[in-house]
C-alpha cells in the first residue's frame, strides 16, 4: 500500500500548487503556451520606462496584481541622466532572477531547504559596437555582451553536491539564460507618422 504524503509549502514556494500546475500541464499542455508583454514609452534623451502588467496564461488573458514599472537610463557618462539602471543592466538582472525563480522552485520540488542563495551577475561588454567603431580595433565588435559570468552562493539542508546540481538544473530550464544563449527571432513593426 503506497501512502502520498501532501507537500507543504517550502522555501516560500507553494509546493502544492506547484505540483497541481504540473499535472495540469500534463493533462492540457496546451495551457502552457505564454506570452508576456512589456510597453514601453521615451521619457527624454535615453530615459525611457516599461511598464509590465498583462499578459496571456493557461489559456486566457491575465493581469499581475499591480502593474510593474520600470525606469532605464544611461549613466551620465554614456550621455544619460541615471534615471535607472542601463538597459543591458536589466538583462543581468532578469538572469539572476530567473536562475534564483527556479532554484527556489526545484529546491522545493525537491524537498531541500535553502538558507540562503545569493547571485552576483558580471557582463562584458565593448561599446566600440553600439558606437559602429569595430574598425578601431580592426575586428568585429558585437553590439551586446562579449561575457557573462553568474557567481552563485546557496546554502540548505543538503550536500554541497545537491546544492550545486539545483544550480544547474535551474540554469537548463531557465527562460532567460535560453533567452540569451540562443538566437530569438526578433520583429519590429513600426508605425511612424
Amino acid at each position: 500500500m503506497t501512502t502520498k504524503t501532501e507537500r507543504m509549502p517550502l522555501n516560500g514556494v507553494d509546493t502544492p500548487t506547484l505540483f497541481a500546475t504540473l499535472d495540469a500541464v500534463k493533462g492540457q499542455p496546451e495551457i502552457a503556451k505564454f506570452q508576456f508583454r512589456a510597453t514601453n514609452r521615451w521619457v527624454s534623451g535615453t530615459h525611457n520606462r516599461s511598464t509590465m502588467h498583462s499578459y496571456y496564461g493557461a489559456g486566457q488573458e491575465m493581469e499581475h496584481k499591480h502593474p510593474t514599472v520600470i525606469d532605464a537610463d544611461h549613466p551620465p557618462v554614456l550621455v544619460g541622466n541615471d534615471n535607472g539602471p542601463a538597459p543591458v543592466e536589466y538583462v543581468l538582472g532578469a538572469l539572476a532572477a530567473c536562475l534564483t525563480s527556479g532554484l527556489a522552485n526545484i529546491a522545493a520540488a525537491r524537498g531541500i531547504e535553502l538558507t540562503e542563495v545569493e547571485s552576483t551577475v558580471k557582463g562584458d561588454i565593448n561599446l566600440l559596437g553600439i558606437f559602429g567603431m569595430s574598425h578601431l580595433v580592426g575586428e568585429e565588435v558585437r553590439n551586446g555582451y562579449e561575457h557573462i559570468e553568474v557567481d552563485f552562493k546557496i546554502k540548505g539542508n543538503a550536500p554541497e553536491e545537491k546544492l550545486r546540481e539545483l544550480v544547474e538544473q535551474s540554469r537548463s530550464r531557465s527562460a532567460v539564460y535560453d533567452v540569451i544563449t540562443n538566437p530569438v527571432p526578433v520583429k519590429l513593426n513600426i508605425t511612424a507618422g
